[in-house]
């Protein structure tokens, strides 16, 4: 499975992000770019999952340190 990588704030962020933008492909039907709102399917699904595949890429991560 996938290490969690992002953390709390990082993960509420994510999740406002990905569902105002998903409200925005629902509340304009006759916008020209509409399916571009759908990019907030992304942050919404790394949110909701916490992980992030480019900060598995890059080596980062938002999630508080586990003290030994």
């Amino acid at each position: 499975m996938l290490k969690k990588n992002v953390g709390g704030i990082d993960r509420v962020l994510r999740i406002v992000v990905g569902l105002a933008l998903l409200a925005g492909f629902f509340l304009n039907a006759d916008a020209a770019y509409r399916w571009a709102y759908l990019i907030g399917i992304v942050p919404l699904l790394t949110g909701v999952m916490s992980t992030c595949p480019l900060y598995s890429i890059l080596g980062l991560s938002t999630c508080p340190m586990k003290k030994a």
